[in-house]
């Protein structure tokens, strides 16, 4: 596949080293706004730029008819706007908080292990997220999709940075030197602990993760997430 590449900085250089192993080329590399991106010539877009410029970029792409992949979290609050205008375009975007194979996969354990734990009195959750110095973004978007599955799945309502209050779950941020990322998932009670932890060893998996979306997402038509990808749903 032709792929345009929109956001070339550490992730951006390990979809491209990705994409080449897997056969595919990428056609553009669009890192700044006044960038231009030949559209004709893609036939995917993978979007690892930045919160400001997250949306410009998805909505030019779908405007274009190009379906994209998005991977910039610290944008959410226009994805409704997003998804209203991918289908008023009839176009294709996938995003996904976190393109990790196996965070993936831990999402769906972590909302079978947040049914499971709401029939056990006593216990309390709270999450913790740890990324390099340069993620600008906190708490990562990973920690808040863990969030939003614990909600889901109990009777907690919201979730809270540091401190919480009744019914709220507390996140933790940590910025550490060149951290990949970490996030522990964590049940307290007097007697015990329980932690569901995730840790990534390099951004490769992020990268493969975003190609393998890409290769799934070239053709169709919607609004897509990793679930439909690994076929979760």
């Amino acid at each position: 596949m032709n792929i345009g590449l929109f956001g070339y900085g550490k992730m951006g250089r390990m979809i491209e080293q990705v994409a080449g192993q897997r056969g595919h080329r990428i056609a553009a590399r669009i890192d700044r706004a006044e960038d231009p991106a030949p559209f004709d010539a893609l036939e995917v877009a993978i979007d690892f730029s930045s919160p400001e410029a997250a949306f410009d970029n998805i909505a030019r792409c779908l405007q274009a008819g190009v379906p994209v992949v998005s991977g910039t979290t610290g944008w959410l609050s226009r994805y409704e706007e997003a998804r209203a205008l991918c289908e008023q375009t009839g176009g294709a975007l996938l995003y996904a908080s976190n393109f990790s194979l196996g965070v993936n996969l831990f999402f769906e354990v972590n909302a079978y292990l947040a049914r499971l734990m709401e029939k056990a009195p006593g216990y309390s959750v709270e999450l913790e997220e740890i990324h390099h110095t340069q993620k600008l973004d906190a708490p990562s978007g990973t920690a808040i999709s863990l969030a939003e599955g614990i909600i889901a799945n109990s009777s907690y309502e919201a979730w809270r940075m540091e401190s919480a209050g009744k019914g709220e779950i507390p996140v933790h941020s940590k910025r550490l030197g060149d951290t990949p990322g970490t996030h522990r998932v964590s049940y307290l009670s007097e007697v015990d602990r329980i932690d569901l932890v995730h840790t990534a060893h390099s951004r490769q998996g992020f990268a493969v993760g975003a190609i393998v979306a890409a290769e799934w997402l070239a053709g169709k038509k919607g609004v897509f997430s990793m679930r439909d990808v690994l076929n979760l749903r």
